[in-house]
């Protein structure tokens, strides 16, 4: 009687291998930006700390140290217009080359200003350096990133630059002791580092089509004809806004006023509880727009957010307050990696984008910029339940407009 036997067992391939079709691996390119994104964001957690303590070592208030931080914003809206075309004629390659280029020589420069004059300056010329290399970051991820996973690289992106943003200020506070000018000499050889690994690993990338022809680069007004793009505006606008300009602003004097006093380690939590929830949650659901659609992740994010948003205003204690942080931090992840993914997806992977990158990029600055200062102004009339509300409002007003704009099926 001849033996039964079982068939040899062959191991399937998971969906997330290489050699999965619809999961494609992560370019090596691409691996160079994440970990030079972690790298810029720990330098400039480094420096945070410090930058206003070294503004008041030259004998200025509270106001003056605030226009210095305010100068590395300012330039990056001012020189965003210059940025884009300046990509599109030499290439996303060099600009990001040399924006950090910029960026690193502005920093160790910054550690020997004479001046409060000059640290102002310098701090400026930080700020158009790192806009060049944001955008120029942007369209490599748009031509370099295949189409079935650029959701998924924009959130590894972003969570790079979240998780140094957590690690560099613990960073900045112990470097700070050996003098307020180690922080920015150490921010500048990191940068240095970064610098000559991009150099040697990221490739140049030419724009052409399949045929191999050239193809001119995407103008502003195509852009804004395309289904989706001022949409796009309407919730980069948003994002600037609430996460980098209302809630860094508002959240470390809200939690003065739960706690009394200065509240500062109740706001170190909060702001570490954001960040923390918006890492994790760009890990896990970083690749959700690649799957079911950018416009559904958007809209669940932005309305989302504008209710955790609208609530904080009402927090009574901090575990109110740390909770909603780490809630609202996590909805980020839903729409930051899905936006980010939807203007990869207008701009294509067969031209360069600048000025379409550059307009996305300055409204998010722009709400950065103008949030601090008008929301401020809100909570010393009435409170900051209005001022929250009102941030709030914004995410709602984008994802009213997300509502009506649908993108376009995926442009290569």
């Amino acid at each position: 009687m001849a033996r039964f036997r079982f068939p040899p067992f062959r191991r399937r391939p998971r969906a997330d291998t290489p050699q999965a079709p619809d999961r494609p691996a992560i370019p090596s390119d691409l691996k160079v930006l994440i970990v030079a994104a972690f790298v810029i964001a720990v330098g400039f957690g480094i420096v945070a700390p410090v930058l206003p303590q070294f503004a008041s070592s030259f004998g200025v208030g509270a106001a003056a140290s605030g226009v210095v931080i305010s100068a590395f914003a300012v330039m990056r809206v001012a020189w965003a217009p210059a940025a884009g075309p300046l990509m599109s004629r030499i290439g996303e390659r060099r600009t990001y080359l040399w924006g950090l280029g910029i960026v690193a020589a502005s920093s160790a420069a910054t550690a020997f200003a004479g001046s409060y004059a000059w640290l102002i300056v310098l701090r400026g010329l930080g700020g158009i350096g790192s806009v060049m290399f944001t955008i120029s970051a942007m369209g490599l991820i748009a031509r370099l990133a295949p189409t079935a996973i650029r959701g998924r690289v924009s959130g590894y992106y972003a969570t790079a630059f979240l998780l140094g943003n957590i690690m560099g200020p613990v960073l900045g506070s112990l470097t700070a002791q050996w003098g307020l000018q180690a922080p920015f000499i150490i921010y500048a050889a990191a940068l240095a580092v970064a610098i000559a690994v991009a150099a040697w690993k990221l490739r140049p990338v030419a724009a052409s089509t399949d045929t191999g022809s050239v193809v001119l680069p995407m103008r502003l007004g195509e852009a804004w004809a395309t289904p989706g793009y001022r949409a796009l505006l309407s919730s980069s606008f948003a994002h600037g806004w609430a996460n980098f300009g209302a809630r860094v602003a508002l959240i470390p004097l809200l939690a003065a006023a739960i706690v009394g006093g200065s509240g500062a380690g109740v706001a170190g939590v909060a702001l570490a509880a954001l960040a923390g929830g918006a890492a994790v949650s760009q890990v896990l659901l970083s690749g959700l727009s690649d799957r079911i659609g950018r416009r559904p992740v958007m809209l669940a994010g932005l309305f989302a957010s504008a209710v955790l948003t609208g609530a904080f205003g009402f927090s009574q204690n901090e575990w109110v307050l740390w909770s909603l942080c780490l809630t609202t931090g996590f909805t980020t992840g839903l729409y930051a990696p899905a936006q980010q993914a939807a203007l990869a997806d207008i701009v294509g992977s067969k031209r360069s984008g600048g000025n379409v990158m550059a307009t996305y990029q300055a409204a998010a600055d722009a709400g950065t910029i103008v949030a601090p200062v008008l929301l401020g102004a809100v909570v010393d009339a009435v409170g900051f339940g209005l001022a929250f509300l009102i941030s709030g409002a914004l995410f709602v007003l984008a994802g009213l407009a997300w509502t009506t704009s649908r993108l376009p099926k995926r442009l290569e």
